[in-house]
């Protein structure tokens, strides 16, 4: 049995969403280190809600337990973080043991690829070394480093965004629908060098997605997610859970 890297239990988020209640429910969460991780379901959900929780830039309303416990650091109370307003404390576990990939990647247009992916590295202070230049050839996108995000591919720049999630070299890595707007066999081959590298670097891979198909490929352990209107219809409910 692994370390436990994640602990929720209890864990509620309220949102409206076009006039109508949305309730997100965690009842009991447990991710241990090393593990492989997919939340899948439909558009709409709370894939995304839950993702932003987990990376610590999305406040709970309600909670019982949320703790994280990175590789190498110590166990850190995120609902009490949140309570005392300890948004420094937040952003320093965020900055040093996540890396996080958005469905639209989320590369600034303004810098170039090789500025995207070093961003974290100068978050944390780290000394320049060669593991741009590495993460780079392992995705592939070594010759695109110097080039805008706006003259990549789709699935360039992708890959960019995960050599930025990866550059840092977190023990948690966050993937929100990454491959969705990228065609099967683009989004087939990006997850896969995806894998390897996470495997070798022995990273813990959260990722959200719609696609069963894709997730039962990749052999990743899913979480149990239910979804329908609650309380005479005033408010729909998705809960994931163990």
């Amino acid at each position: 049995m692994g370390d436990i890297v994640y602990s929720l239990k209890n864990v509620v988020k309220h949102r409206i969403i076009e006039n109508a209640g949305f309730r997100l429910c965690i009842p009991s969460i447990e991710i241990q280190a090393g593990e492989n991780i997919a939340l899948v379901g439909h558009s709409g959900c709370g894939k995304s809600t839950l993702m932003d929780m987990l990376a610590l830039i999305l406040r709970p309303d309600v909670t019982d337990q949320f703790e994280i416990s990175p590789v190498g650091d110590k166990s850190h109370k995120v609902d009490k973080l949140w309570q005392r307003n300890k948004l420094d404390s937040l952003a320093q576990v965020r900055r040093h043991h996540i890396g996080y990939v958005l469905q639209s990647g989320g590369l600034l247009p303004y810098l170039t690829v090789r500025e995207n992916i070093e961003l974290p590295r100068k978050l944390r202070k780290l000394a320049d070394d060669d593991s741009i230049i590495s993460i780079s050839r392992v995705l592939g996108i070594h010759r695109q480093l110097d080039k805008l995000p706006g003259l990549l591919s789709a699935g360039e720049r992708q890959r960019a965004a995960f050599a930025r999630a990866l550059s840092h070299r977190p023990s948690i890595l966050l993937a929100d629908e990454p491959t969705a707007a990228l065609d099967p066999i683009s989004a087939r081959k990006i997850m896969a060098v995806v894998m390897e590298l996470i495997k070798g670097l022995k990273i813990t891979l959260i990722t959200a997605s719609h696609d069963w198909a894709h997730v039962y490929r990749m052999e990743l352990r899913t979480l149990d997610q239910k979804a329908g209107p609650v309380e005479g219809g005033r408010i729909y409910q998705s809960t994931f859970r163990d």
